[in-house]
């Protein structure tokens, strides 16, 4: 089965989780495309969708959204898992309940399923604006993504995908 992966990624990190999900995938034995969301192709020609974003002020980024927008009749008719990327600290802040609301796209896409991983800050790669609200909030610098949690979870859509 063809699996693609969109992912919208603002500094990378997201991008990685992405991978990383595309990876074990691959080790399952699918046939797996990882794209960038704003480039991923229509969901047409693959039998599931991995869809991923990372989370600012409680939603995800527009490429993720956009694509959602534009394919949501393709993405209905086979199976879509989604995943967000965020929270960051200890403990990690934004809390799950205000991380993201993804409401409308769990209906729009009808995912069988949504994740929240925890995900990564480095200052160095932030902009200016962006720099400004993680002093204002204190947050901490660090990688928090739980990278056994991810594969676990990837390792699930596999069997998912792989049982009758």
């Amino acid at each position: 089965m063809r699996v693609l992966v969109a992912v919208a990624s603002r500094h990378g990190a997201t991008r990685e989780i992405g991978d990383a999900v595309g990876d074990v995938l691959r080790e399952e034995g699918l046939d797996v495309d990882v794209h960038d969301a704003g480039t991923a192709p229509a969901p047409d020609g693959y039998g599931a969708v991995v869809l991923g974003s990372a989370s600012y002020l409680g939603r995800w980024l527009e490429p993720a959204r956009d694509y959602v927008e534009r394919y949501a009749e393709g993405l209905v008719d086979r199976p879509v898992w989604l995943f967000t990327s965020g929270p960051i600290g200890e403990p990690l802040r934004p809390d799950e309940r205000e991380a993201v609301n993804l409401d409308e796209v769990v209906a729009a896409t009808q995912a069988r399923a949504h994740t929240l991983f925890p995900g990564k800050l480095d200052k160095g790669t932030l902009g200016f604006g962006e720099r400004a609200m993680v002093a204002a909030f204190r947050v901490r610098e660090g990688d928090f993504r739980d990278w056994d949690a991810i594969r676990a979870w990837a390792a699930g859509i596999a069997r998912e995908l792989s049982s009758p």
